[in-house]
């Protein structure tokens, strides 16, 4: 108990530290958008800090820590180049000018306070189980529900980076301009990305629920799916583009919401 939580600690410090100097780097460009790749380049942080603390390369941790590692450059390179490509998130644009007019803050206290001091211990709470799961060596083989952690966990990584890289095409494509994404991985749901980081973070819980500690990491992917499902993710997305495509009603209801489906006929 005294190893775990200390590990918890050092890793919440060095959470702590990396947004508080994202943040300090925001403020001065007046542009809180590269915290969406603080997100994903976080948790590998967090990953390589638990791998160091706890001694020993065994299989479980070299699998949790890899897995993470891999996952966090995918999606923070993704979204630190999206920013670079697109510009500014418009969310973030539109929140701390409505705090800023409406509340009086300055922008570094909007930035801080809804912005990074929120995301802070969710990104920690989130991978937990590469955490939890480093913890205890025992047992030293993998069995076979960490194999299959692993085995979604891998998929659900190719999985977004495809949908991912699909969107990016349609965007880039100039006559596909007002039209809904409908093609490709999106044709069975209206949110593949989603759907494949669900499926990375609940692999890894697998991985690490053949550890004690591990087990018990269960709030992080319970919390992520939560939180894409019925929080900032798949509402917030959806009820933009309602707003301004009137053909993403037709869609949706022919698509599948979160789960790959075949889609519906039109009739």
């Amino acid at each position: 108990m005294p190893e775990l939580l200390t590990v918890l600690a050092i890793n919440a410090v060095a959470v702590l530290v990396l947004f508080v100097a994202a943040w300090a780097i925001c403020v001065k460009m007046r542009d809180c958008t590269p915290v969406d790749s603080l997100w994903g380049l976080g948790m590998g942080v967090v990953a390589i800090s638990t791998f160091l603390q706890t001694g020993g390369a065994t299989p479980r941790k070299l699998l949790l820590t890899v897995i993470c590692v891999a996952w966090a450059l995918r999606l923070g390179g993704y979204m630190l180049w999206r920013w670079r490509h697109y510009g500014p998130d418009r969310r973030y644009v539109r929140m701390l000018d409505k705090a800023q007019a409406e509340r009086g803050w300055g922008y570094a206290h909007a930035a801080f306070r809804l912005v990074f001091l929120l995301q802070m211990p969710l990104l920690w709470l989130v991978c937990l189980p590469v955490q939890l799961g480093q913890i205890s060596a025992e047992p030293l083989v993998l069995g076979p529900v960490a194999i299959a952690g692993a085995v979604i966990a891998v998929f659900g990584l190719a999985f977004e980076t495809l949908a991912d890289w699909q969107l990016v095409r349609f965007k880039d494509n100039p006559t596909n301009e007002g039209q809904v994404m409908d093609r490709g991985l999106w044709r069975y749901t209206r949110h593949p990305n989603y759907f494949g980081d669900a499926c990375v973070w609940w692999g890894l819980w697998l991985v690490a629920a053949e550890s004690g500690p591990g087990l018990f990491a269960v709030v992080g992917p319970l919390f992520l799916t939560f939180t894409l499902t019925r929080w900032s993710g798949m509402p917030t997305v959806e009820g933009r583009l309602r707003r301004h495509k009137p053909a993403y009603e037709d869609y949706a209801r022919r698509t599948s919401a979160f789960i790959p489906w075949p889609p519906r006929s039109r009739a």
